[in-house]
């Protein structure tokens, strides 16, 4: 099992520059997030959620504030953060197996310790048989499969997930969000995921952070006190899944400029 960890974020504030001009993107964001819980973070497009996401990971040294993983303050990428995307981002010349041994290279693991984590991490994730399968041979939920084992082998204590099923069709989002959600609770991993999607943030949260546009900001936290696993029909769910549309339901401020992003090859130091 995974060591889990507690995550805090101390009055932390983030801007790019856009024509030479500060454009901020966070704004004071306070935030403590308890070990092995699943947090969640809602909000449209632009509040900053990936931003957010990137900053956690250690891609991004220019900002204000603090990041501590169990009182440690977060200096550049890690192991002990994993990240998952929407996009499955498998190297396409490699296996199954191969493709979930990348994130072990720089591990102090040996040869039979990487074989047995790696087998141990694709029947974990239902894909026990397509070991030697490449990505093209896959359908879209079995590569996001891949994807998560990757980012659990090297034993994380935290885990990212950046719309993880965002690109996935419904049936297969919603056993994939079931799935997840045992993985997690089983292996004590603590969790931060991002999403459009206010049902399965619901669905999967402990907490739902509630982020407000231009500059990012934490407008409001709800809690999800239910039981897992969760039914979606439920009435105490579709209140919690209204309480939370609501703050979408008012009119959001306009902005003219997107700060430019980081390429996909930066996202590839956190494999």
């Amino acid at each position: 099992m995974a060591h889990t960890a507690a995550l805090e974020l101390r009055q932390l504030n983030k801007h790019y520059l856009v024509e030479n001009k500060p454009l901020a993107v966070l704004e004071n964001i306070d935030l403590s997030i308890r070990p092995g819980e699943f947090f969640s973070v809602v909000g449209s497009s632009g509040c900053g959620k990936s931003t957010l996401l990137r900053l956690i990971i250690g891609l991004e040294k220019d900002f204000q504030g603090e990041i501590l993983v169990n009182g440690k303050r977060v200096v550049g990428t890690s192991l002990d953060r994993g990240i998952v995307f929407q996009e499955h981002r498998l190297f396409p010349w490699l296996t199954v197996r191969d493709n979930v041994t990348a994130s072990l290279l720089n591990t102090k693991l040996s040869a039979q310790e990487k074989r047995d984590s790696v087998q141990a991490h694709i029947e974990m994730v239902g894909l026990k048989g397509f070991e030697n399968a490449y990505p093209a041979q896959l359908s879209g939920g079995m590569s996001q499969r891949v994807a998560i084992a990757r980012a659990l082998v090297s034993r994380p204590e935290i885990l990212l997930l950046d719309e993880p099923f965002g690109a996935l069709d419904a049936l297969t989002r919603s056993h994939l969000q079931r799935e997840l959600q045992s993985i997690l609770l089983r292996e004590g991993i603590t969790a931060i995921m991002v999403t459009h999607d206010v049902e399965e943030a619901v669905f999967l949260g402990d907490r739902i952070v509630v982020m407000a546009p231009r500059p990012g900001r934490i407008k409001r936290i709800v809690e999800v006190p239910m039981a897992r696993p969760r039914n979606r029909s439920s009435q105490a769910f579709a209140a919690i899944k209204d309480d939370v549309m609501r703050d979408f339901s008012e009119p959001q401020p306009e902005f003219d400029v997107m700060p430019a992003l980081p390429t996909s090859d930066s996202w590839r130091l956190t494999w």
